[in-house]
Parts: structure tokens; C-alpha cells; sequence
């Protein structure tokens, strides 16, 4: 069972998220909280999945974010905005983030996309996914000459596990996917993100998808067998 918290300033979104998760199967939302109650209530319930509002007016969503990363087994965080270009969400990912989505998400998609983040995939919306790419005035992104010279340094099989980490899959997926096991892509990873400087999986993707990976035939050229 994938214990679930959500934390949002709004009832409704509360609430709405919960009878849509219970309903799924495998997943429960063990509590709701709003920001000024959230940090406590993680800390209570243990949940493997935070869908944390990242604009609350209490508390904001990054400094609960921070207050979380810092318990000794921090469960995994994904924001939730209602906005494709919120500026804070690069400033989550480097922060910890696990991925984020919008709270429009079609009901029958937030279940799978709360197994994904459960089993350590990456969920990110497409549109701000992009949005963050362009980057916001004052932001510290690389540049993209930068960023394409260090995808350069990767092994082909990196690559393909580059692409597959960007599409949100799993160590155990992307080893399914190219018939390896999930330790040999776990070292693939750790490898992956030595040699790309970032400090996790979402940062990794962004980078992947800033360096053109993920065009046209990215995805599938990362199922071949090199």
C-alpha cells in the first residue's frame, strides 16, 4: 500500500485528491494537511508520497519542502501548481523535488502517477517541463552549450538510461525496458549523474530534454540492445 499525504491551503483540492487516490487500488491518503500543519503530519504518518501545494498562503510549499528533505528517511515529494510556468518549481527540483504536476491533472492519471513516484520515477508536467527550459530571468540555468558537453561525456547505454530516466521510469523499468538488471542500472544512474554534475533524477531529465534527447525517435531509440 502507498501511503499518500497531500498538503494544499484549499479544501476542495484537499479533498479531491483523496477520494480520488482512495479509490484507486494499492494507494491510501493517510492525512491532509494544510502548510502549516504539514511538517508534523509527515513526520507522524511516514508516507512514501508527498503531493505538496507549492504556493500556500501560510507556509509556501519550499519551505515545508526543505523542512521535509531534512527527516532522516524523507518520503518522496512531488509539487502540485495550478500554474505551466510557476517560478518556484525549478527552485523545488533543485531543492529535492521528485517531479511536480498540475492540479488539473486528468483523475485517471494522478494514481499512475503517484505509483511512478512511489517506485522513484520522475513525473513532470510536459508543458512546464519546457517552460523551465527556456528559464526565468535572474535563474541560474546552464547553458545549453554547457549542458550538451556533458551529455556528450555519457556512454551510449547511458544515454539510453538518460532517455528512459526522463520518461519517468523506474531503476527496475528502465531495466525491463533494456533487458538489464536493476543494479546494473542503478550503478548506470549513479554514473549518469556524476558525470552530469546535478544531484538527482529531475534535474538529470531536465538536463536531458535541454540537450534535444528527448525528440523524435529519443524514446525509441533508448529501447535498442547496445
Amino acid at each position: 500500500m502507498i501511503r499518500v499525504v497531500v498538503v494544499d491551503d484549499e479544501a476542495l483540492v484537499r479533498s479531491g485528491f483523496e477520494l480520488i487516490l482512495n479509490a484507486a487500488d494499492g494507494i491510501q491518503v493517510v492525512a491532509t494537511a494544510e502548510g502549516a500543519q504539514a511538517a508534523d503530519v509527515i513526520r507522524r504518518e511516514h508516507p512514501d508520497v508527498v503531493l505538496l501545494d507549492i504556493r500556500m498562503p501560510d507556509v509556501d510549499g519550499l519551505t515545508v519542502l526543505r523542512e521535509i528533505r531534512t527527516l532522516p528517511e524523507p518520503p518522496t515529494v512531488a509539487m502540485l501548481t495550478t500554474f505551466d510556468t510557476d517560478e518556484y518549481i525549478l527552485t523545488a527540483l533543485r531543492s529535492g523535488a521528485a517531479g511536480f504536476l498540475l492540479k488539473d491533472t486528468e483523475p485517471e492519471q494522478l494514481a499512475h502517477l503517484v505509483r511512478t513516484l512511489a517506485a522513484g520515477g520522475v513525473v513532470m508536467s510536459p508543458k512546464a517541463s519546457r517552460a523551465l527550459l527556456r528559464g526565468h530571468p535572474g535563474t541560474d540555468t546552464p547553458r545549453v552549450a554547457e549542458d550538451v558537453a556533458r551529455v556528450n561525456l555519457l556512454t551510449d547505454r547511458e544515454r539510453d538510461v538518460l532517455v528512459l530516466i526522463a520518461e519517468g521510469l523506474s531503476n527496475a523499468d528502465i531495466g525491463t525496458r533494456i533487458h538489464l538488471s536493476a543494479g546494473t542500472v542503478k550503478d548506470h544512474v549513479s554514473s549518469i549523474l556524476t558525470k552530469l554534475r546535478v544531484a538527482g533524477r529531475v534535474q538529470a531529465a531536465l538536463l536531458a530534454e535541454r540537450a534535444g534527447l528527448l525528440g523524435d525517435g529519443g524514446a525509441d531509440r533508448a529501447g535498442g540492445n547496445r
